[in-house]
């Protein structure tokens, strides 16, 4: 068994690397750590980034760009258990994906251009494909899908969404029911709810 365990951790040597010995390893500059912090979440960001951003390549570039961050800032963060780690990294990679968005010049939909939907009591099936929620996630307009990101998968507040974005607080709920309210309507009409 324990030859079989350390041929493990040859053929696999993060193994046994938790996010502490990780972190510190970073910290010290050293590359075995950075590829590890990279390879271990580097499928979690990019997703992360796809939410955001509707061009793969694009999402790519700014999770490369994020990681660089990661790197040259690793000094500046503290560990402070489980989860912490990865947690601070998505901060990044939001950061950086809400800088694109403004690079881009992030265009507020209006609200007249939306029709209001009524929250009808849909339930979404359970049994729905994370995949077919993403792509109606993704198809949502960027002023809608980024706030609904923000919300509702990263857990910002609507005070934290409209000083990051430059928006009113008010604008930032409108957007999220609208954002949820055009997510309803695609998934009736792909047949999922």
């Amino acid at each position: 068994m324990e030859a079989l365990l350390n041929k493990t951790k040859i053929l696999n040597p993060d193994f046994n690397l938790d996010d502490e010995k990780l972190t510190e390893l970073c910290q010290a500059n050293d590359a075995y750590g950075q590829e590890v912090l990279y390879n271990r979440y580097v499928h979690i960001m990019l997703r992360l980034c796809l939410r955001y951003m509707k061009e793969e390549l694009e999402a790519e570039d700014i999770m490369v760009t994020g990681f660089v961050k990661v790197f040259s800032k690793i000094n500046t963060f503290e560990y402070r258990g489980v989860g912490s780690l990865e947690g601070w990294i998505k901060r990044i990679m939001v950061n950086e994906c809400l800088m694109a968005l403004r690079k881009k010049k992030y265009d507020k939909v209006g609200l007249d251009h939306v029709s209001h939907f009524l929250d009808n009591g849909i339930q979404i099936d359970s049994q729905l494909h994370a995949e077919e929620i993403f792509s109606a996630v993704q198809n949502l307009p960027r002023g809608y899908r980024t706030v609904f990101n923000m919300y509702a998968i990263e857990g910002y507040s609507h005070k934290e969404i409209a000083k990051k974005l430059n928006i009113n607080e008010n604008t930032s709920k409108s957007q999220l029911s609208k954002a949820r309210g055009s997510l309803r309507k695609s998934l009736i009409k792909m047949g999922l709810v």
